[in-house]
């Protein structure tokens, strides 16, 4: 994932305070509350970009609504994405400080594309081996169903692409076939 100008700024510095308070999982989850909840109810778009809203109506919804839910260093940032016109990087704030927290507790994010639906064990075993492959000590894994790969699985783990579908590998013999290499 490529790293917001101004976002990944925002998460650096959430990032270094919630590791200075060892609150790094919470803030992660409070942040993902709050990109819900800006997603759900379309918040940014109808509300806060209106011409007539000033900062302070702004400040009050964001108290009324997340004060309860959140932490305080979370709600700070956000009354100071308010100051500073910012609001509309909050998903990027999201997902770069999910990163640096991510990479902190040495945990990655898989997508595993499959022909069917893994279970639990299926994913566990997928996280184990690619966990040790990736240099991590955990997996996340985001199982989605691509019919086309016929069998096998493809796992993307941040740029790199592990791909042992059965659709990849008839693409490779046909490619030797064409070539005349077929010893491999």
């Amino acid at each position: 994932m490529r790293r917001h100008p101004v976002g990944y700024r925002y998460a650096y510095a959430l990032f270094e305070l919630a590791r200075e308070q060892g609150s790094l999982v919470e803030t992660t989850n409070d942040l993902e509350i709050v990109s819900q909840v800006f997603k759900d109810t379309n918040l940014l778009d109808e509300v806060f970009r209106h011409p007539k809203m000033t900062n302070e109506e702004k400040k009050n919804i964001l108290k009324n609504t997340f004060s309860e839910k959140v932490s305080p260093s979370v709600m700070n940032l956000l009354l100071l994405m308010v100051d500073n016109k910012r609001l509309d990087v909050l998903q990027a704030v999201t997902d770069n400080y999910k990163q640096l927290a991510n990479e902190a507790q040495g945990i990655a994010e898989a997508t595993v594309y499959s022909a069917k639906a893994l279970n639990g064990e299926e994913q566990a075993a997928v996280a184990g081996v690619f966990s040790k492959r990736a240099g991590k000590a955990k997996l996340l894994i985001q199982n989605i169903v691509d019919e086309e790969l016929i069998g096998g699985l493809k796992v993307r783990i941040g740029d790199t692409v592990y791909d042992g579908s059965v659709a990849n590998q008839l693409a490779r013999i046909q490619a030797r076939m064409i070539h005349g290499n077929v010893s491999r």
